[in-house]
């Protein structure tokens, strides 16, 4: 994991498209903006964590309906 400080204003290049630009600080809290080709998919952590969640369980679910379909 790389760890940078920046200030408001700075940014941080993610290859040759991504820019990530520090537009506020506020004691702990940081705002920042993400600028990417409208291809690439930006997502905060804890929402991937709740989809990946959901995706899983729903795999679980549709093997379960498939072993009770062969019984």
């Amino acid at each position: 994991m790389l760890i940078l400080s920046r200030k408001v204003g700075e940014t941080i290049w993610i290859g040759e498209n991504v820019e990530i630009v520090i537009s506020e600080v506020k004691g702990e809290q940081v705002k920042i903006g993400i600028k990417a080709p409208r291809n690439i998919d930006v997502i905060r952590g804890e929402l991937r964590k709740d989809i990946s969640e959901s995706n899983t369980e729903a795999v679980v679910k549709s093997l379960d309906l498939l072993k009770n379909s062969k019984q």
